[in-house]
């Protein structure tokens, strides 16, 4: 599923999809990929309406390469939600399959939720994150047994209970809903064809509602729903201080005290905590901490960036100062620029 605006985001999206948006140098959809052609999953289709030209071009690569695998686009027409943009996909989907957000880097071990599903005897299985506060997300209620009672504890077992952005009085789990589901073909009969449907809003309380079997376990590793900036850093973080560990491959380039500088950049100031991706290049005297620089860029000398993100192809002129800033694809700051708190160009 890539059909997301990225609102918040902007100015990031403002030229491409949700997905596109890269970390450590990839586009985030690429790793639900490699988790599902790590599960030997052979046929993939990307949903997808916002910009989806951009897509498109992108899954065509995933045809050949060092890790082919047979995909295509589905573009919508209009907004047709999560579980109405799969509707559209019935007639290719007659047997068991899998569905992912692209827009979340995750360790998925798809093999693992395949193995429970079927143990199981589920109608969906979902893939669920454990999360300190869930107060923010949508979480998930488990039993022992199907149709049996509510355990806050359980990280594995069957579903029982949905409930969207608790109160911390209201929260009976800790657990939430990572955004991957092994579904059988009949629940995708459940929902109305030619018209806007959501997975966790109304379809899944629909299988609930009717008595069906619904199963769930908690993922190990890394979870990240990139739809803020301060998660791609955040990511970033996790991703570099685990490289070792996970399961899906990372770009060429040198790894060193938190940081990531891809193969064919070019770094001669110094950083904490940041990546600088393909083609970029870094001027002497420059300073970056917690910064996320994208492919195809040129910073200054002398130039200060702290808790920023930069989009492709931008050219920051020498000596400017930029904190908490994001700044979109394809922008030019001159020298000397000083911004903080803000979006560069301005967005609403």
């Amino acid at each position: 599923m890539a059909g997301g605006q990225g609102s918040r985001l902007r100015p990031l999206t403002l030229t491409r999809p949700k997905p596109m948006v890269e970390v450590l140098g990839r586009p985030v959809i690429d790793f639900v990929k490699d988790a599902m052609h790590d599960a030997s999953i052979d046929t993939v289709v990307v949903t997808t309406g916002y910009r989806g030209e951009q897509l498109e071009q992108h899954v065509q690569s995933w045809n050949s390469g060092e890790r082919p695998i047979q995909a295509w686009v589905n573009q919508e027409s209009t907004p047709m939600g999560t579980a109405g943009s799969v509707r559209l996909l019935a007639e290719h989907l007659t047997e068991t399959f899998v569905v992912g957000s692209g827009d979340s880097v995750a360790s998925f071990d798809i093999r693992a939720l395949l193995k429970s599903h079927r143990e199981s005897g589920a109608k969906v299985t979902m893939a669920l994150w454990e999360v300190e506060d869930p107060t923010e997300f949508g979480i998930v209620g488990l039993s022992e047994s199907h149709l049996g009672n509510l355990d806050g504890q359980l990280r594995q077992g069957y579903i029982c209970r949905f409930k969207e952005k608790p109160t911390a009085e209201e929260a009976f789990s800790n657990v939430i809903n990572a955004g991957l589901y092994i579904i059988e073909p009949e629940v995708l009969e459940l929902v109305p064809e030619g018209e806007k449907f959501d997975f966790s809003k109304q379809l899944f309380p629909m299988v609930l509602e009717k008595g069906w079997p619904m199963y769930a376990k908690t993922i190990d590793g890394v979870w990240f729903d990139v739809g803020h900036p301060s998660e791609l850093i955040r990511a970033q973080h996790t991703l570099i201080a685990q490289r070792n560990t996970l399961p899906f491959p990372l770009p060429n380039g040198d790894f060193e005290d938190g940081n990531f500088v891809a193969q064919s950049a070019q770094m001669r100031g110094s950083m904490k905590g940041s990546v600088v991706s393909a083609n970029s290049q870094i001027g002497s005297g420059a300073h970056l901490e917690d910064v996320l620089i994208m492919s195809d860029c040129l910073v200054g000398e002398n130039c200060h960036l702290t808790h920023t993100v930069i989009g492709r192809s931008v050219t920051i002129g020498k000596g400017s100062r930029l904190k908490n800033v994001i700044v979109g694809d394809g922008v030019e700051l001159k020298e000397n620029s000083v911004f903080e708190d803000c979006r560069i160009p301005i967005t609403d």
